[in-house]
């Protein structure tokens, strides 16, 4: 198996800053096959599952208006598991966090289902046209995950699904969902990469393919001696890096280091040799690409530990970064780092969306990386030089021993942060004088302050400290689900959350541990982020807690926010307040077309039970100014993203859902 070489170009590095400048003088590449229709071409189709593989989450389609949208009826309903599994095997019982967000192409919709198998129905009525077959007809075969989307490919007459399920990368016909015999072994690859700590290669997001290429992210490297959330306290990891598949046969074609190599400069950033031990940093969020630069986006993620880094000093490139790569050889183009030495967990865990401005009288090819801390990152796809300024600023520093907290962190002067950054005593909730009192009494025993302070120890004297209060938290104002894109208007929809975090670290009591320092077993609410509330299970802050901003990035300015649902307005000691929509904490994902901006209720079958448990909201607001224009209610609460398309002449909505009670499904919608 042949793997390419991982080069990149020799700039000048300074450890304190970002990778703004750092971009490879490259001539762009088409990567689309010339018999391939173009994924970023709108056509009343949705052929990726962001839309297209810019991930824009946009469709042109104008059918469904403001002065019909109130007429929205259920057209037809899928479960999660189509019947000929369920009958198969009853004792199959998926998880309610229904991942699968389907691509419709040529009237047909296909989708990952609630075990990742991918499903293939009839876009105007929902019903099954084939079931992808599990490899053994046992019921721990079928047994999995959801996965988020599916990708597909053509040449000509040869129509192929490509999908990640497991530790597997399949291939099946398009016609028929039988394995292509000439992809890998018997239609799949196996990921795996046989790591010494043997944890399993999973991707929740799917693949991406760019011309003739499938490329990969999620974990491909594993972890050692961590669990999911890197609470450990062992400093050694494997890298995940990113890797590329000829998409007809399935042989691995390139690997991309996200360690940089011995000799790079950029390895430098790794102190005291940390760059031979310290991994993870994979791409949790959605992979996008621009086809007709060949180019691929990928957003990674924190090293281990996610909230200690005594033992990696520097910057930690390419850590919490975002990296574009040429999708034919997995060279590195350029890259830019948004968090410096991360030990926040803030993740650039959502799309990077691709789309072109106007800013000052000049167009620009943009790509659009969401932070978890609230920040949107503009830079330009092609060099990676920010549209607007990025400066380094100054920030708290640690008080945790063999720390080394980065002096400086990049702070973007446009567009404006979309969600809370940072607390203080006025940020807390005042809706009465007692819960005011309350708040001010739990967050005088952690320390807290502006964006980037700081985890801290836990203190178990009396009048000592229980950490820090970090807002956005780790859980993220963005992430997966953050962010749809009007390439007609310049306008970015961003969907965000916001909680108040406890992070508190602690000496490593473990003797197998190879860290110092690691987050602290007892923290408040750990487990489920950390997230720190009144007694009562009232956010500490002022509302909203879930909401909608809408950003005019031809001009870098905010244009408004609004509550996204509504809230604890009924909570028992609010109710008698009448207060608007507070906003709800949850995961949604944005939807615009050429009329409206959709965004619908999160189930409580996403992760952390961020959600409603019975029948949701789809709301319809107006894109330009953020004002509710319709609700209609479906039966469970979105898991995956709202797509919309034309089939037979109807212009259909269609909503992955689930929860514990409801179980899984997808839900169209259409105008009665």
């Amino acid at each position: 198996m042949r793997k390419a070489a991982d080069p990149r170009p020799m700039v000048a590095l300074c450890l304190a800053l970002t990778l703004s400048g750092a971009a490879q003088a490259q001539a762009p590449r088409s990567a689309t096959p010339s018999q391939a229709p173009r994924s970023d071409v709108p056509d009343g189709q949705w052929r990726y599952f962001g839309g297209s593989k810019r991930f824009e989450r946009y469709s042109p389609l104008r059918q469904i208006d403001r002065g019909n949208v109130n007429r929205l009826a259920v057209a037809w309903v899928r479960p999660g598991l189509d019947a000929t599994l369920t009958e198969q095997f009853p004792d199959l019982v998926p998880s309610s966090y229904l991942r699968g967000t389907p691509m419709m192409i040529d009237g047909v919709l296909y989708v990952p289902n609630a075990v990742g198998l991918i499903e293939a129905s009839a876009a105007a009525t929902g019903k099954t046209l084939w079931v992808q077959q599990p490899f053994k007809p046992t019921l721990r075969e079928v047994a999995g995950q959801s996965v988020r989307g599916a990708d597909s490919w053509q040449d000509g007459p040869d129509r192929r699904i490509i999908a990640v399920r497991g530790q597997y990368l399949y291939e099946l016909e398009r016609a028929t969902g039988k394995p292509v015999r000439g992809f890998g072994e018997e239609g799949r690859v196996l990921l795996d990469r046989g790591t010494p700590d043997g944890a399993p290669y999973f991707n929740f997001n799917g693949p991406i393919v760019v011309g003739d290429v499938i490329v990969l992210g999620g974990n491909g490297g594993g972890r050692v001696g961590e669990g999911f959330g890197d609470s450990g306290a062992i400093k050694e990891a494997v890298p995940e890096d990113i890797r590329g598949y000829d998409v007809r046969s399935g042989r691995q074609l390139w690997t991309f280091h996200i360690i940089p190599g011995k000799g790079a400069p950029e390895r430098q950033s790794w102190g005291e040799g940390s760059a031979d031990y310290v991994g993870h940093m994979g791409a949790w969020g959605p992979l996008t690409a621009d086809e007709s630069l060949g180019y691929v986006y990928v957003p990674l993620t924190t090293p281990t530990g996610s909230y200690y880094g005594g033992h990696r000093p520097g910057n930690n490139l390419y850590s919490t970064s975002l990296v574009c790569l040429d999708a034919h050889t997995g060279k590195w183009v350029w890259g830019f780092q948004t968090v410096h030495h991360d030990i926040w967990d803030y993740d650039n865990a959502s799309p990077p969306i691709l789309g072109d401005i106007t800013v000052g009288g000049r167009r620009i090819k943009a790509v659009m990386e969401a932070n978890k801390n609230a920040f949107l990152y503009v830079l330009d796809r092609v060099t990676g030089k920010p549209v607007w300024p990025i400066v380094e600023r100054p920030v708290p520093q640690s008080s945790v021993p063999g720390e080394h907290t980065a002096a400086t962190q990049p702070f973007p002067t446009k567009p404006p942060a979309f969600d809370r950054q940072g607390l203080t005593p006025e940020d807390l909730i005042d809706f009465t004088p007692q819960l005011k009192r309350e708040a001010l009494e739990i967050v005088s025993h952690y320390e807290y302050g502006p964006l980037f302070t700081p985890p801290s120890v836990a203190s178990p004297a009396p009048g000592g400290k229980k950490g820090t209060l970090t807002v956005p938290s780790s859980l993220g104002a963005a992430v997966w689900n953050t962010g749809a894109f009007d390439p007609q208007t310049g306008i970015y929809y961003a969907t965000s959350t916001t909680f108040v975090e406890a992070i508190a670290v602690e000496k490593s009591k473990d003797p197998q541990a190879t860290m110092q320092y690691q987050y602290a077993e007892g923290t408040p609410g750990a487990g489920g982020g950390g997230v720190i509330t009144t007694k009562d299970g009232l956010p500490l802050v002022k509302p909203p807690y879930g909401r909608i901003t809408a950003l005019d990035l031809n001009k870098g300015e905010k244009l408004w926010t609004v509550a996204n649902g509504d809230g604890p307005r009924e909570h028992p000691l609010l109710k008698s307040l009448h207060l608007p929509p507070l906003g709800s904490p949850n995961r949604s994902v944005p939807l615009v077309t050429g009329t409206l901006l959709f965004v619908a209720d999160s189930g409580n079958g996403v992760m952390g039970h961020m959600g409603v448990s019975g029948p949701a909201k789809l709301r319809a607001f107006d894109k330009k100014t953020g004002e509710l224009v319709s609700e209609t209610e479906i039966p469970a609460g979105a898991t995956g993203g709202l797509v919309t398309y034309e089939a037979q002449g109807k212009q259909y909505i269609v909503v992955p859902i689930g929860s514990e009670k409801y179980g899984t499904g997808w839900v169209a919608l259409a105008l009665k």
